[in-house]
């Protein structure tokens, strides 16, 4: 028997923060569905890997940086036309991480105030976090 959890992509999403309180975005490369939509960079759960290993990886790969600590926020459960995912959010303080971001992936980047985005389309399953996340890093 399938339980809820199993039967979504275990997806990993990572809340850079920088030392202007802002947050890292990127946006989806093409070829990906929802191509150029915001979002928290992360990806999918590789088979015997760690949320955390998963994490580290996931932004090495995408974005050239490392992360050393990051604390799980939140987890959501989404339905996409495409694929169902259970998300798990993690907060990356401003010293959880070090590196410059490169986009690997062709895709953009972008710091954004919590507060007040200037960037859109956002990916829908991120896109009713945005609230929670502003009162949350009040």
């Amino acid at each position: 028997m399938m339980t809820h959890s199993n039967s979504y992509i275990q997806v990993v999403a990572g809340i850079v923060q920088n030392q202007a309180g802002e947050i890292l975005l990127s946006s989806r490369p093409v070829g990906k569905a929802y191509a150029g939509y915001w979002e928290f960079a992360g990806g999918k759960v590789e088979q015997n890997e760690t949320l955390f290993a998963a994490l580290q990886r996931e932004f090495n790969e995408e974005l050239n940086i490392h992360i050393h600590r990051a604390t799980l926020w939140q987890e959501k459960f989404y339905q996409y036309e495409h694929a169902n995912v259970h998300l798990h959010f993690f907060i990356v303080g401003v010293a959880d991480w070090s590196g410059d971001v490169v986009a690997r992936e062709q895709q953009q980047f972008s710091w954004q105030n919590p507060h007040n985005y200037t960037i859109s389309p956002m990916l829908p399953a991120n896109a009713a976090l945005l609230q929670e996340l502003a009162d949350f890093l009040k």
